[in-house]
């Protein structure tokens, strides 16, 4: 069984980022990036299914600029056996990551499709359910555990009532939560290793897909600063802050 397994290059997640001064974007200039926190649990999930001999392959696609290699490159230290990057400028936007997907899972025939349940960069939570739209998959979303057997994925969901299990007929397309799993510790060893595994770089154009953006950022801005808190000297004091100055939301 083949698993593709998608992973996005973010801000780290350590790291506090600043707005642009001309309010255009959110400055990355200069800053660490890593791979998407919940893509790496993906990658994770996929290489336990291998390493189990449930899957016979795990395939590691990245969508950006060219830097996104060493995200790759982190994913294949986990244990992803192969990588590919679909290399652009442009501001991929969560529909043209869904195409590109599209395409690969087309040209690669992966039995499962694996992703972050959101990329802490944007918080879109779109790229899963719009890629199994467009390939018409059954989808498994928030997966807190996978389990394959019989050419079905057993997979259980937390939802706002409590829990979920679904089965589903594979292909499939599933996302990663937060309580999947932990992601082991990549070691220097395996850094090593996968700079010798493959990682092949294609053009959109080369799948056939236009990635120009449908959605245009008109203004970035930080969120006002909170006010400091105060110190009243009793209940009487906050009971009168609260008649004369406390907001009706």
């Amino acid at each position: 069984m083949k698993i593709l397994v998608a992973v996005k290059r973010v801000v780290d997640a350590n790291v506090k980022v600043g707005v642009k001064s001309d309010q255009s974007d959110v400055d990355i200039a200069n800053v660490k990036m890593s791979i998407n926190p919940f893509d790496e649990i993906a990658v994770e999930a996929a290489v336990r299914l291998k390493e189990a001999g449930v899957a016979t392959e795990v395939i590691a696609v990245s969508c950006g600029v060219a830097q996104s290699q060493d995200t790759l490159r982190t994913a294949l230290a986990i244990g992803a056996d192969r990588a590919i990057l679909v290399e652009s400028n442009a501001r991929l936007q969560p529909l043209a990551v869904a195409k590109l997907l599209k395409a690969l899972v087309d040209r690669e025939a992966p039995q499962l499709v694996i992703l972050g349940k959101q990329a802490i960069d944007d918080d879109s939570n779109q790229t899963g359910q719009m890629l199994a739209a467009l390939a018409d998959l059954p989808q498994a979303t928030f997966a807190s555990d996978i389990a394959v057997d019989n050419g079905r994925a057993v997979v259980a969901r937390e939802v706002d009532g409590g829990a979920e299990t679904l089965s589903l007929k594979l292909p499939a397309v599933i996302t990663a939560d937060l309580r999947l799993n932990e992601p082991r510790y990549v070691t220097l060893p395996n850094i090593m290793k996968a700079k010798k595994k493959p990682l092949d770089t294609i053009r959109p154009e080369e799948l056939g897909v236009d990635v120009t953006p449908r959605l245009h950022t008109l203004k970035v801005s930080e969120p006002p600063k909170r006010a400091p808190g105060v110190t009243l000297p009793g209940v009487q004091a906050l009971i009168e802050k609260l008649k004369t100055e406390a907001k009706v939301l």
